[in-house]
């Protein structure tokens, strides 16, 4: 396969804005000068870590260690090749590859190709809508109160009833049989190949970036045989349990509302129903329990890092809602933002609810939502007769548990008397049981704990036989903090500073070993003003300083602006220049005493001492 020109690879690089491409898994805000954090994408934290330096086109998570530009964060997250990373970034860009030896552009494969047939499918499926067959698909959006307006928005499409219209449609496009077959647009049978979906409105499922990875499709008619929703099966890019329906519409709004609000609801509809009735922060699984995966995708686009946000789950009002709600319930302290129920009146579901009482009414689910823990406690007190002592204590017994599972110290107390009001009890009675609870579930849990805490152990010390350097564990000295902010000043502005002064900054050993692995990687960087520099410098650093090299890249220097951060890296650099020639000076006084003074090596040594005297005198004045 012909390689792309390495020049092309740095232009893409340079013209990409690294902060755009991570801010579409990620929600970003500013962390210093020239600095960006959140939520790491590639481990699971509560607290941002992960910090995103736009000017130098670097990303470095100070929980996990993972680092890197703009190139391996894509194939990190969607597990894409080097190439296809390239390429994609350009076709972002409008930006036109060339590849070695004057080769064509080469056939993209793999994932890409994947992308590349979902996005067509959807288009085919767009198109199908409008055709005369496709009268059941627009009277059903039409009977929920979905215009072709609406339809637009989302994407929805129309896939016919025969047996390989989207087949010979995409393989005219170029697609094999076999692509198809991978992306799951294709089924195969006793008889060959044949379209998966087949007389069913269609929605495309998108990624968080917008790219379409999926389907989920509604049947139609009577005579369809198969289930009344039929989803894209598992595949190379569409794993449901991570996947989030309309996120990709939904996450500007959500990272941009005060407060941060992502409204959870169970079908597509629904999602549609709530945007257009103005909650345009609802989303939706796809065919799977709400689940961990789904938390993780969410807390990095809400940016959680505090308790201001808000996850509200809609459910239906039945038994299969309730029991819904409370499996979300079980995962509700992965969340930083605080946990809503809100159930439309009569069991409506969102999209019900705006065709019987209009968009005021799905707004309004907002008004009358309620706290988790509330919904879960009135949930296993609905069990019990509470007219009776009997009743009172066993509905006490099941409740106090989920009252012990608020670690929060003030929301504690305020459910444990929330408990006692609903069952007419004693708030020290109940407190009691709930601190009851409490023990019992630690001391469940603590055998678990330790085998945990023995795997993580364990997991620390094996592997590489060595752990990674990092600023944490450096001494902490006066020469340390020179050699750090020294770096972390070249590293982030070096692109602005005099070259020479750098070169002669960098010029000889540092006394800190994991700094001086650092120094010696920045200051063989050819070319301090190219972009890109720093990220290669990086990767050049040896094992096990390079997460240490990442981490000086990342902090935040220690300066209100731009300006003033070059003033404080120029003169950081001096004060290294400075130090060096403090050092040689001692050197040479006790050799001068070792030396004749008529000689001419002791000539030569007063001699030097005095050019020292004099560039010490130029730093110090400049």
């Amino acid at each position: 396969m012909p390689r792309i020109r390495q020049a092309d690879v740095d232009e893409v690089k340079a013209r990409t804005n690294i902060a755009d491409i991570v801010g579409e898994r990620v929600a970003l805000k500013s962390a210093g000068v020239g600095s960006l954090k959140g939520l790491c994408p590639f481990h699971d934290e509560k607290s941002p870590s992960f910090h995103v330096r736009p000017q130098v086109g670097y990303y470095h998570c100070f929980g996990c260690g993972e680092s890197g530009d703009v190139y391996s964060f894509l194939r990190e997250m969607d597990h894409v090749s080097f190439t296809e990373a390239v390429e994609r970034l350009a076709g972002r860009i409008g930006y036109t590859l060339h590849y070695e030896d004057g080769g064509a552009a080469p056939e993209t494969s793999g994932r890409s190709r994947l992308y590349a047939a979902n996005t067509a499918a959807a288009e085919f499926f767009r198109s199908q809508l409008l055709t005369p067959d496709a009268e059941a698909g627009r009277r059903f959006l039409g009977e929920r109160g979905f215009d072709a307006g609406a339809a637009a928005h989302f994407g929805v499409g129309f896939a016919p009833r025969g047996w390989d219209g989207m087949l010979k449609a995409l393989s005219a496009q170029g697609f094999t049989r076999e692509e198809l077959l991978t992306a799951g647009l294709v089924s195969q049978g006793q008889r060959g190949v044949y379209d998966r979906f087949r007389g069913r409105l269609v929605w495309p499922i998108r990624d968080v970036s917008g790219q379409t990875i999926g389907f989920g499709a509604r049947k139609l008619f009577d005579d369809d045989q198969g289930p009344k929703y039929l989803n894209t099966p598992e595949t190379p890019i569409y794993k449901k349990a991570q996947v989030l329906y309309g996120l990709d519409l939904a996450k500007r709004d959500i990272s941009r509302g005060d407060p941060r609000r992502v409204v959870v609801v169970e079908g597509y509809t629904d999602v549609m129903a709530c945007h257009l009735a103005g909650l345009t922060t609802a989303i939706a699984t796809c065919g799977t329990a709400f689940g961990t995966d789904h938390i993780k995708v969410l807390r990095r686009v809400m940016g959680d890092d505090n308790a201001s946000g808000e996850v509200v789950f809609t459910f239906d009002g039945d038994e299969a809602g309730q029991k819904a709600a409370l499996r979300a319930f079980t995962e509700d302290d992965r969340f930083n933002a605080q946990t809503f129920v809100a159930v439309a009146p009569d069991g409506l579901d969102p999209c019900d609810l705006r065709l019987q009482r209009g968009d005021a009414a799905v707004r309004s689910l907002m008004d009358s939502k309620q706290p988790m823990f509330e919904f879960a406690i009135d949930r296993k007190l609905g069990g019990f007769d509470l007219s009776t002592v009997e009743g009172r204590v066993g509905a006490l017994r099941a409740a106090a548990p989920i009252v012990a599972e608020i670690r929060d110290r003030l929301l504690r107390p305020g459910y444990e008397r929330v408990l006692a009001r609903r069952l007419g009890m004693d708030p020290t009675e109940v407190h009691g049981e709930v601190e009851r609870a409490a023990r019992s579930g630690s001391s469940s849990s603590r055998s678990e704990g330790n085998r945990h805490e023995a795997v993580s152990i364990e997991s620390v010390q094996g592997g590489s036989g060595f752990a990674p350097v990092t600023l944490a564990s450096l001494p902490r000295n006066p020469d340390v903090g020179v050699e750090r902010d020294a770096l972390m000043g070249v590293m982030q502005y070096g692109h602005r500073l005099d070259q020479s002064l750098v070169a002669r900054a960098l010029g000889a050993p540092f006394r800190t070993p994991g700094l001086d692995a650092v120094r010696e990687a920045v200051a063989a960087a050819p070319d301090r003003t190219r972009a890109g520099w720093v990220t290669e410098a990086v990767n050049a650093v040896r094992e096990p300083y390079r997460s240490l090299a990442g981490e000086l890249l990342m902090t935040p220097f220690p300066a209100r602006d731009e300006e003033g951060a070059v003033v404080s890296a120029t003169d950081l650099a001096r004060r290294l220049i400075l130090r060096g020639l403090e050092h040689e000076k001692q050197e040479l006084l006790g050799a001068v005493q070792r030396v004749p003074a008529d000689s001419d090596g002791g000539r030569a040594l007063r001699m030097r001492l005095r050019d020292i005297d004099v560039e010490r005198q130029r730093f110090t004045e400049s």
